[in-house]
């Protein structure tokens, strides 16, 4: 038995509850920046390889490594950093984006698409794949994609962030975050975030990690500055 999870749920909920704060009015305003890094304190764990136990003609042409926790040079990839409480601010993109599950593995592993925009979900593995969608704001998606099915197109319509799953492989796992503001960040293999045009003001940036939790920042941003902050999280 996994035990992390109900600690986990605990985390999306509340990390759910206040993505869901207030609607977001984009009107467009000169601010400043707010940028850092975030670091993994410790000694990085050895990636687990992941066990191919169907399809392996088609998806174990290559190893595939759990992605729950990365850590390259001290910086922890696929955290999120978010402006929890924003009113208003620069204008909200409604830009598409796409999970692709190429080699039977999501790609990104954590998916960020601002609420209502839309998602497409590639199939290019010629087998039956099936998206599950763990959420609680959102409906829950539970479809079937077969071989022959090369897109999926989705909408999430409210602010969440949701695990995801494919119940024909049972190793494949990532998440969607659905962001309902366009201050949001999701750190690649250098760790770092920023977040731009921000109007001046406090806030309260939030970092969220599947396996190390959610931290909180107070952060007071000036029309033209930058407010820079490192964020650590320890194994």
């Amino acid at each position: 038995m996994n035990r992390r999870f109900p600690l986990l749920a605990v985390l999306v909920l509340l990390m759910t509850v206040t993505l869901t704060l207030g609607a977001y009015q984009g009107a467009g305003a000169a601010g400043g920046t707010i940028s850092g890094a975030v670091l993994f304190k410790g000694t990085a764990p050895e990636p687990k390889k992941l066990k191919v136990t169907k399809d392996k003609r088609r998806c174990d042409k290559s190893p595939k490594f759990d992605e729950s926790l990365v850590v390259k040079d001290g910086k922890l990839v696929n955290a999120v950093v978010y402006i929890s409480e924003v009113k208003g601010g620069k204008k909200m993109e409604m830009k598409g984006v796409t999970l692709d599950q190429n080699g039977c593995l999501y790609q990104p592993h954590v998916l960020a698409v601002p609420a209502g925009a839309e998602v497409t979900i590639l199939n290019p593995d010629k087998v039956l794949h099936n998206i599950h969608t763990y959420s609680k704001i959102n409906k829950p998606m539970n479809q079937a994609q077969p071989k022959f099915k090369k897109k999926l197109k989705v909408k999430f319509e409210k602010p969440e962030i949701m695990e995801v799953k494919c119940d024909v492989h049972s190793w494949m796992a990532g998440w969607i975050f659905v962001a309902g503001n366009p201050y949001y960040s999701v750190t690649g293999e250098d760790g770092a975030f920023s977040l731009t045009e921000v109007p001046a003001g406090k806030y309260k940036v939030q970092i969220w990690h599947e396996k190390l939790g959610v931290q909180t920042r107070e952060v007071e941003v000036k029309a033209g500055e930058t407010a820079r902050f490192d964020v650590e999280f320890a194994g």
